[in-house]
């Protein structure tokens, strides 16, 4: 009879002792992936305050080009407004498509095209653009690890108890990317 107690109990014990592992394997990938998404954040106000001295620099040369800045400046304010993950992805969209018009008409203005301002400018952009990917990356990788551990079973029942929900992905658009830029004057 005492045999069959310690059983009991012992198995409570390991029962209990990893419910506390699953638990806190959840809170820990959970705090990665928001960490991963503050340094996407990060990135993103990074990008979000080069692009008014981008349009400064470029509203110069291109005189006749008032609609692509007002694109521009329009789809970073509804980027900066993006709460959730999904409105993120779809405001990158439209705002990455809107840099590319812009560049995509700045081809046609040798002057601008040779000011070290918009080089410079350029590059750095090129460079968050690079960061961003990065970050999204890190991000993604965190949530799919968060999201297997969600519908794994039986971690699956610890995640259902406490609630834990499955997150989005931070996904941009690739075949948008990938698309030529159509030109008009």
């Amino acid at each position: 009879m005492n045999y069959l107690l310690y059983i009991i109990i012992a198995l409570i014990v390991i029962l209990v002792l990893w419910l506390i592992f699953a638990y806190n394997r959840f809170v820990k990938l959970n705090n990665r992936a928001k960490e991963a998404w503050a340094d996407i954040d990060v990135q993103l106000k990074r990008r979000y305050d080069l692009i008014p001295n981008l349009v400064n620099t470029v509203k110069g040369y291109m005189t006749h080009e008032a609609g692509t800045f007002e694109k521009i400046t329009q789809a970073r304010s509804q980027a900066m407004q993006a709460e959730s993950v999904a409105d993120h992805s779809k405001a990158e969209n439209v705002l990455s498509g809107a840099l590319k018009s812009l560049f995509a008409v700045a081809e046609s203005y040798p002057d601008l095209k040779a000011n070290q301002n918009f080089i410079e400018l350029q590059r750095e952009l090129a460079d968050t653009e690079n960061k961003i990917q990065s970050a999204r990356r890190f991000y993604n990788g965190n949530v799919r690890d968060f999201n297997i551990r969600l519908e794994s079973f039986p971690d699956n029942l610890v995640a259902g108890a406490f609630k834990f929900q499955r997150k989005d992905f931070f996904e941009l658009n690739e075949e948008a990317a990938r698309e030529p830029v159509e030109v008009k004057f």
